[in-house]
């Protein structure tokens, strides 16, 4: 495979051509990793906007990732599929964005009133589900899209977030609670 043939986005790369394109892309090769990029940007962005429950900082953010990974995949050694490290990058690159550039009481306070207005008037195409999740309480969003949507578990997440495994395990019962509540309306 060339890599600066033009391929179609919508195109499935098998193991093999994704695994060439990394090693291009691990060589400088441009055009191999804007391939990677339109293979993966969709569901990264998705984990950021349910993670971040904001679009600006979402679109923020998975650029961010992207130019993360361009810089380290020379560190991408294979051990797992490249989207499970993209995921791990990518889930790390948000929650230190919410460390440094949000106050957690502050999102606490005023993240329901925005996302409220957020999904209504940009984001109509969404799942009600989705919805409901941008909805929830900070912590609870966060435990909820790593366990449930990522498939992390508590013992990770409670790594990932600071916290004892319990309270990951309290958060995701909450955020399940509110959202059958929310659902059943």
């Amino acid at each position: 495979m060339d890599s600066h043939q033009v391929i179609e986005a919508s195109k499935r790369f098998t193991q093999d051509e994704e695994a060439k394109l990394i090693t291009l892309s691990k060589g400088g090769d441009q055009q191999a990793f804007y391939q990677l990029y339109e293979m993966h940007h969709k569901k990264v962005y998705g984990l950021c906007w349910r993670m971040l429950a904001d679009k600006d900082s979402a679109e923020d953010v998975c650029q961010e990732v992207f130019v993360q990974v361009w810089q380290k995949i020379v560190n991408f050694q294979g051990n797992s599929k490249f989207s499970t490290w993209l995921h791990s990058v990518a889930s790390n690159i948000v929650l230190s964005h919410l460390r440094k550039h949000k106050n957690w009481l502050q999102r606490v306070f005023s993240i329901e009133e925005q996302v409220v207005e957020e999904v209504g008037e940009e984001m109509a195409e969404v799942s009600e589900l989705d919805k409901h999740i941008m909805r929830l309480p900070e912590r609870a969003r966060l435990v909820f899209v790593l366990f449930a949507v990522e498939g992390y578990r508590h013992e990770e997440i409670a790594k990932m977030l600071n916290m004892a495994v319990g309270s990951s395990k309290a958060q995701y019962h909450r955020a399940r609670t509110l959202l059958k509540e929310w659902l059943e309306e």
